[in-house]
């Protein structure tokens, strides 16, 4: 199934979005050609045990609502790796071990209400990977974690059983993506690795650094989240005022380190990018929003990419960037500033 080049990403749902808000949302991106749905068995974000699950849910409530087939949308979720915090998800979950899997496989399958997913994703690894803002490998903190065989053979499992069509991984490294292609080449009753959810965008261009190649040379696509920065490319953070009340680093701040570590308005060149991107924009007549989604479109291997919004609004402003394309002269300038700040959100 040919995938959209727009992915509605759902961890608004059941946080900031109630149901009737989120089917809004459903509907009109499926009018619009997104036939593409990505969630996880821990959202929303932030994440917290009276929501988790809901997401999900919220889809699987939608589906059963519509009239066209389930082969019409191409459905992704993930599995939650190992957290310390997230102590209503399977007890942690301490690791990410088989019966882990498809413990989380049966999960998505009832929240959706579904008979099986189409693309099935390791949220984030289970071992030690700097991430989410940090950017230094330190050989002390490894830990003893599951082997990836273990993994990859209950994911070929759910596939074989027929519950997952696809398979893929996410806030994965250079290392993460060969050795799990390693395997699928090794051993042919594994399924292959179709896929990487990743961040990529103005503000964090660390995919072209050694994960591209690999992606390219196993033919993984990337599936680029986080296209517009926690929307620090939309240019509403640049204001005196901070930004809008509502505005998710606004709403939530204090409450959802992963995005903050990463997203951080004091962070050193953060705010400069930022307004020199925006600047762009404006001096080529199109929107920050425009430039942002244009910019990660255009990257040959990006095969979609994982958009949000808390309005029909927002979403709306975003199917119309998703038609600009980005001419030589704004690359060179978006190069320019690339160089004087390079990747200030890893």
């Amino acid at each position: 199934m040919d995938v959209s080049r727009l992915c509605l990403g759902t961890m608004t749902f059941g946080e900031q979005l109630n149901f009737e808000e989120a089917s809004r949302q459903l509907n009109m991106a499926i009018e619009k050609g997104i036939n593409f749905i990505d969630s996880a068995e821990m959202y929303p974000v932030p994440q917290n045990a009276r929501s988790q699950g809901k997401s999900e849910q919220y889809v699987g409530r939608w589906l059963k609502q519509k009239e066209f087939t389930r082969d019409k949308v191409y459905l992704a979720t993930k599995v939650s790796g190992p957290s310390g915090q997230m102590t209503w998800i399977r007890g942690g979950p301490v690791c990410l071990n088989g019966k882990n899997i498809m413990d989380a496989v049966d999960g998505s399958l009832k929240r959706l209400q579904t008979d099986y997913i189409d693309l099935y994703q390791i949220h984030w690894p289970d071992r030690y990977v700097p991430m989410f803002g940090e950017v230094e490998y330190d050989p002390s903190c490894k830990y003893s974690s599951v082997p990836l065989e273990e993994q990859m053979e209950a994911l070929s499992c759910a596939v074989s059983s027929g519950k997952v069509r696809h398979v893929g991984l996410s806030n994965e490294t250079p290392y993460g993506v060969m050795e799990f292609c390693r395997l699928s080449t090794t051993f042919p009753e594994y399924a292959q690795i179709i896929s990487i959810q990743n961040a990529y965008n103005l503000l964090c261009r660390t995919f072209d650094e050694g994960l591209a190649e690999c992606c390219s040379e196993m033919r993984v696509s990337l599936l680029a989240y986080s296209p517009l920065a926690m929307g620090l490319l939309s240019g509403k953070y640049c204001g005196k005022d901070g930004g809008p009340s509502n505005a998710r680093l606004n709403l939530y701040r204090g409450q959802y380190a992963e995005a903050e570590c990463r997203y951080n308005l004091t962070k050193p060149n953060v705010m400069p990018a930022v307004k020199a991107y925006v600047e762009i924009a404006h001096r080529h007549n199109i929107s920050p929003v425009a430039l942002a989604i244009g910019f990660v479109l255009r990257h040959p291997l990006v095969k979609s990419a994982v958009i949000g919004a808390t309005s029909t609004a927002q979403l709306q402003e975003i199917l119309d960037a998703s038609e600009i394309k980005i001419t030589p002269q704004m690359m060179h300038d978006i190069n320019q500033v690339h160089k004087r700040y390079p990747n200030p959100c890893p």
